[in-house]
C-alpha cells in the first residue's frame, strides 16, 4: 500500500468513526476529540519543526540555482522571467477568486467555532494579521535568529533572499561549502519529513476523528468544497496557459492542443511532472516545432524552477483555513503574500508531493496568520487535486516554452 493510499485509509477510518460517534453518543465523541486531538497535534507538531530549517535552505539554495541558470544565456534569462511572470499572475488569479468563491459559500459560525476548537491546541479567538504598516516593517527582521526561533517564516525568507543573491559576491569555493552544507541539511529535513509521514495515517485518522466527532457531517462538505475549488482553479489555470501560448507564443489553439496532448495523458497518470519530462522534450521538438536549443534548456529548467499550480495551492489552501476557521484575512494581506508564494514555489519544486505541501503550505499560513494544523485534513485530501495539478504544471511547461521560443528566435533573427 503506498503512502497516499495509506493517508486516504486514517482519513475514512477517522471520518467513519467521528461522524459515528457524533450522531449515536455525542458525549462519547466528546471523549474521543479530548484524546485524539494531542495526537493529531503531536504528529503536525512533528512536521512542523522541520519547516524553518529545510525552507530556509530552499529559499537559499534556490535563488542561487535561478541565478545559476539565467547566467547561462539570454534563452535561460528570458525563460526565468517568464517563469516569475507566470506564477505571480497564477497566485494573483487565486487571491482574487478563492475568497471571493468561499464567500458565496454558507458557513455557520458555531460550525467554524467548533472547527477552529477541534484543530488548534487552543479555543481563543482567532486574530488578523497586523495592518499594513506593521506588516510592512516586519518584513526585515531585526534578527534573523530569533525570527525562526518564532516561525516568523516571512522575515526570514527575505533573509533567506538576501544570503541567496549575497552568496555569488564572495570567494567560489566558500560559496560551494555553504550551499553544499545548506544542501545536506534540505536533504536530511526531507528524510526526517519522510519518517514523519511514515506515521501521517495515524495523525490524520487523530485529526480527522477530533474534527468530525465535533463538527460532524459539515466537515465533508467543507472539505468537498476545498477540492472542488483547488480543482476548478488548477484547470483554469491549464486553460490560461493555452491563452498565454496563442498570445505571446504565436501558437494556434488547434496545433498547440494536439502537440500537447500526449504530455497531458502522461502527467495525469503518473501525477508527475518529472515523469512527464521525456514526452514533454518530445511534444516540443516533433508535434510544435520548437528548435531544439529551446526545449532542451528551457524544458529542464521547468521541470528544476516552475510549478505553475504551486501558488494557486497556498493561496487556496489559506483561503480556505481562513474561510472554515472563520478569520478574516484582507485582499491587502492576501496579495502581499503574493511573491512569497513566488519564491517558496521556486525553491520548493524538487521536493516530493506531500513534503513539500507541509513545507510550502506552512510558511504562507503563517505569514497571513492563519492556524497551520488544519493543512493536516487538506495534505489528506490533496491526492484528488493533484491530477489537475500535474496537468496544468505540464501544459504550463510547455506554453513557457512557447513563448521562449518566439521571443528569442525573433531576436536571433
Amino acid at each position: 500500500m503506498t503512502t497516499t493510499q495509506r493517508v486516504l485509509a486514517g482519513l475514512a477510518a477517522g471520518a467513519i468513526l467521528g461522524l459515528a460517534l457524533a450522531w449515536w453518543e455525542p458525549n462519547a465523541a466528546a471523549t474521543a476529540a479530548a484524546i485524539a486531538q494531542p495526537i493529531g497535534k503531536l504528529w503536525l507538531s512533528a512536521l512542523q519543526m522541520t519547516v524553518v530549517p529545510l525552507v530556509f535552505a530552499l529559499v537559499v539554495l534556490g535563488v542561487n540555482s535561478a541565478r545559476d541558470a539565467a547566467a547561462s544565456g539570454r534563452t535561460a534569462r528570458v525563460a526565468i522571467v517568464t517563469f516569475l511572470i507566470l506564477l505571480a499572475l497564477a497566485a494573483t488569479i487565486a487571491a482574487l477568486l478563492a475568497p471571493f468563491l468561499l464567500s458565496l459559500l454558507p458557513r455557520d459560525a458555531a460550525t467554524a467555532e467548533a472547527m477552529r476548537s477541534a484543530l488548534t491546541s487552543s479555543t481563543a479567538a482567532a486574530t488578523a494579521p497586523p495592518g499594513p504598516a506593521d506588516w510592512l516593517a516586519n518584513i526585515v527582521p531585526t534578527n534573523a535568529i530569533a525570527a525562526a526561533a518564532n516561525g516568523a517564516m516571512l522575515p526570514l525568507v527575505v533573509f533567506a533572499l538576501f544570503l541567496g543573491f549575497a552568496l555569488p559576491k564572495i570567494d567560489g569555493e566558500r560559496r560551494a561549502q555553504i550551499l553544499g552544507l545548506l544542501q545536506g541539511i534540505s536533504e536530511a529535513m526531507i528524510v526526517v519529513v519522510r519518517w514523519v509521514l511514515w506515521a501521517a495515517p495515524i495523525g490524520v485518522f487523530a485529526l480527522v476523528l477530533a474534527v468530525t466527532a465535533k463538527v460532524g457531517f459539515d466537515l465533508i462538505g467543507a472539505l468537498g468544497a476545498y477540492i472542488a475549488l483547488q480543482s476548478g482553479i488548477y484547470l483554469l489555470m491549464t486553460l490560461l496557459m493555452y491563452v498565454v501560448a496563442i498570445a505571446f507564443g504565436g501558437e494556434k489553439l488547434r496545433h498547440f492542443a494536439s502537440g500537447i496532448a500526449p504530455a497531458q495523458g502522461i502527467a495525469a497518470s503518473t501525477q508527475s511532472s518529472l515523469a512527464s519530462l521525456p514526452v514533454m522534450l518530445e511534444c516540443a521538438r516533433t508535434r510544435l516545432g520548437y528548435r531544439d536549443e529551446t526545449s532542451s534548456l528551457v524544458l529542464p529548467m521547468a521541470a528544476s524552477l516552475f510549478r505553475i499550480t504551486s501558488p494557486v495551492q497556498y493561496v487556496v489552501a489559506c483561503s480556505f483555513i481562513a474561510w472554515a476557521s472563520g478569520i478574516e484575512i484582507s485582499m491587502w494581506h492576501m496579495f502581499a503574500v503574493v511573491p512569497l508564494t513566488v519564491v517558496v514555489s521556486m525553491g520548493s519544486v524538487g521536493l516530493p508531493g506531500q513534503v513539500s505541501f507541509m513545507a510550502t503550505n506552512m510558511p504562507v499560513a503563517q505569514a497571513l496568520g492563519l492556524p497551520v494544523e488544519p493543512l493536516g485534513l487538506l495534505l489528506a485530501v490533496d491526492t484528488i487535486p493533484d491530477v489537475f495539478s500535474t496537468i496544468g504544471n505540464v501544459t504550463a511547461d510547455l506554453g513557457a516554452t512557447a513563448v521562449v521560443d518566439k521571443r528569442t528566435s525573433a531576436t536571433d533573427a
